[in-house]
């Protein structure tokens, strides 16, 4: 299917594909659903960040920020899930996610590194899968919701790209930012069975 058109988002290796704009409009309630999920844990990846790094304090300053605006997206999705009349629920995640922890290295300061670069993926696909369900989700309300919030996730993902450049060189941050946007994408090249944000 051929890509939607659109502007090129930094970091990111190829477009979203239309198959899953179209998979993603006849689904809305369980892409909201996911999309209550995805801030928890966004937010989760923030804290548990500060935990590990406690005397890094740029970036406990620039995380907490970001803790404290993905619960605030957590708290709004939820309050149009409960408007909508769709109940919380666990739901089967896309492979997205675990994929890209699994490319996280394990020894520091690898780790660290990694962790601010796949998050920093993460923010941008967010940012241009929202702007893809404000243009086509056909709900004026939600349109309006989705645009707000990817002001919101562009900031996310300079934030953790800047963090890293300030830490490591910017050939290194470079190089290691390209080999993970390839793995992001080709996560992506095969539609998952059930909607989600990112999958």
């Amino acid at each position: 299917m051929p890509a939607v058109a659109q502007s090129k988002i930094r970091f990111l290796q190829s477009p979203t594909q239309a198959a899953w704009v179209e998979q993603a409009i006849n689904n809305l309630d369980e892409v909201l659903l996911d999309h209550s999920h995805c801030e928890r844990k966004a937010a989760g990846v923030a804290l548990n960040m500060m935990f590990r790094y406690p005397a890094d304090a740029p970036l406990l300053k620039a995380l907490t920020a970001i803790a404290q605006e993905e619960l605030e997206h957590f708290e709004q999705v939820n309050q149009i899930l409960e408007n909508r009349g769709v109940k919380l629920r666990p739901l089967q995640p896309a492979p997205y996610g675990a994929g890209l922890k699994s490319l996280i290295r394990r020894q520091e300061p690898e780790r660290k590194l990694d962790a601010m670069l796949v998050a920093a993926l993460i923010e941008a696909r967010s940012h241009e899968r929202l702007g893809l369900l404000a243009e086509h989700c056909g709900d004026p309300d939600l349109s309006k919701f989705y645009r707000a919030l990817m002001a919101s996730e562009a900031r996310h993902y300079g934030a953790y790209w800047l963090l890293a450049v300030q830490d490591y060189p910017r050939e290194v941050v470079d190089q290691r930012l390209a080999e993970l946007a390839v793995a992001e994408s080709e996560l992506l090249a095969t539609l998952h069975f059930a909607p989600r944000v990112h999958s």
